[in-house]
């Protein structure tokens, strides 16, 4: 088989069937958890620090500090909000906490405001930074977990608030020895742009917030390629209906020839998409010429060898968003680099 049918295809499938959110297949080792988020989250924020540290809370506010437990690997902290007017503390943290159970963690610890320890307990607590990531004083939750297996311990950190109209998750996890980190795959990195195209013909999309897409610097995105396989190079540029990338310097292929130069096992499938106008076999055409424009920059500018990429179209196959609405169809029109395997 090609590499596009072995890595693809699956990916593919989740998305033709609507799945948000991918399990492992049956006889493989377990993967790390993906947690299924409301279907309005948007995520507003990330932070990566590989390798890093993160003091992770096991106690509440007590005898001037947090007790806390250090930990150290790949920390990665998002956060995201969630438009349900109304939602609860309880509503936001519970059904997560439940999958985090699922998954084998153990609960550490957690509490609820007062319990945690108040306006101390949340000034002490490493919390990314307003508007994105809101926090309720009088109006908190947090939870710790920890999950040990033959590589090492995976830790997550889980503060959840709301104001008025919408509800805030920050997830805080620690990859074990060797592992990638957790992920959460409920919500696409572009979620605010899939909401615009949710919004129907003719309808008001709401403003784009300052990430809503991806520009990686090379640190967050070989953490993302690494934990999730595959990363959409959103600020490529082509030339209208033409497969031919712009020219000018781009942050995704910076991100994508410095992660191969430091990972030399690793090779990259590039998968191009288009919206779904027009027949499909010119838009897998058209797909395709756009991935060999992209490997065809990688190996002429960045020197990458290029037995280490290959480029395949799909066309319209392969949808994030609908194809109904100008940002949905902005959405789809990508190159994605897909992790293919070891040499």
């Amino acid at each position: 088989m090609t590499a596009l049918s072995l890595t693809t295809l699956p990916r593919l499938a989740a998305l033709l069937l609507g799945a948000t959110v991918l399990g492992a297949m049956p006889g493989t080792a377990p993967a790390a958890p993906t947690l299924a988020l409301p279907a309005e989250a948007i995520r507003t924020t990330e932070a990566v620090a590989a390798p890093g540290s993160y003091a992770l809370p096991t106690g509440p506010w007590a005898d001037g500090r947090i007790s806390t437990r250090q930990t150290e690997g790949t920390v990665t902290s998002t956060a995201w909000r969630i438009g349900r007017p109304g939602i609860t503390t309880l509503g936001l943290l519970a059904p997560l906490r439940d999958q985090l159970v699922g998954e084998g963690f153990r609960i550490l610890f957690e509490c609820d405001t007062e319990a945690c320890g108040g306006f101390d307990f949340r000034y002490d607590l490493a919390v990314l930074p307003e508007p994105e990531m809101h926090v309720d004083l009088g109006d908190f939750r947090f939870l710790s977990a920890e999950r040990t297996g033959p590589k090492g311990t995976d830790y997550i950190g889980l503060l959840v608030s709301r104001s008025s109209s919408s509800g805030f998750v920050q997830m805080t996890r620690v990859g074990g020895a060797g592992d990638a980190p957790v992920a959460l795959a409920s919500v696409d990195p572009d979620a605010s742009l899939l909401l615009a195209a949710r919004a129907g013909p003719g309808a008001t999309p709401p403003p784009l917030p300052k990430d809503a897409l991806f520009s990686p610097d090379a640190t967050t995105f070989a953490a993302r390629l690494e934990s999730q396989g595959v990363v959409a190079l959103d600020d490529l540029a082509f030339d209208s209906g033409a497969g031919t990338l712009e020219e000018g310097t781009f942050a995704s292929l910076d991100a994508l020839a410095a992660y191969l130069e430091s990972h030399p096992d690793r090779r990259i499938v590039l998968v191009g998409h288009t919206d779904a106008t027009g027949a499909l076999a010119a838009n897998v055409a058209l797909s395709r010429r756009r991935a060999e424009a992209v490997a065809e920059r990688l190996t002429g500018d960045y020197g990458v060898d290029p037995a280490r990429l290959s480029a395949e179209g799909v066309g319209y196959l392969g949808p994030r968003a609908s194809n109904l609405t100008d940002a949905g169809r902005r959405m789809n029109r990508r190159v994605e680099a897909m992790l293919a395997s070891t040499r």
